[in-house]
């Protein structure tokens, strides 16, 4: 059960930051609204949550070694844990101007990673900044390329007058 627990919670807080993250920056790149990205934010909330809930049931299934309850364990940890830290990334869109917002949700979502990722390293007896630092690059190569789609986005409004 407990290894479960670890699957759902480990997956929603690394999918909740990276898929949040790379949203909110698109979005802000490609369109400069603080509406759309509140609307990104809570549609990843809702309807990524259950996807990847979904994703990790169907996955653990696949497997044919979890036990029913283990898997809905793993399923529900999933969920919770991307509805609940997608949502957190609201707080500094509501409280402070976009870019800003964007600035604290950087910081907010890396923090996230690094503890997440650090403590993987530890239980696995390997050097957390190895660790650490392969899962921070992943999320900058994946928030920069979702930066520059935001800003090739934005370009095309304007020459095809979306």
């Amino acid at each position: 059960m407990k290894d479960s627990l670890r699957t759902g919670i480990s997956f929603g807080l690394t999918s909740a930051v990276i898929t949040t993250l790379g949203l909110m920056v698109g979005l802000h790149s490609g369109t400069h609204s603080k509406v759309v990205v509140l609307a990104g934010i809570l549609t990843i909330a809702v309807a990524d949550a259950f996807s990847d809930a979904l994703g990790i049931h169907i996955s653990e299934e696949a497997e044919n070694v979890h036990t029913a309850k283990q898997i809905w364990v793993a399923t529900i940890a999933t969920f919770a844990a991307k509805f609940l830290f997608a949502m957190t990334f609201v707080i500094p869109v509501l409280y402070f101007s976009l870019t800003t917002a964007i600035a604290v949700s950087l910081l907010w979502g890396m923090l996230i990673l690094t503890t997440l990722s650090y403590i993987i390293a530890k239980k696995q007896g390997e050097l957390p900044w190895k660790i650490v630092g392969e899962h921070l690059m992943i999320a900058i190569v994946v928030i920069s390329i979702t930066h520059w789609v935001g800003d090739w986005i934005g370009s095309l409004g304007s020459h095809l007058k979306l």
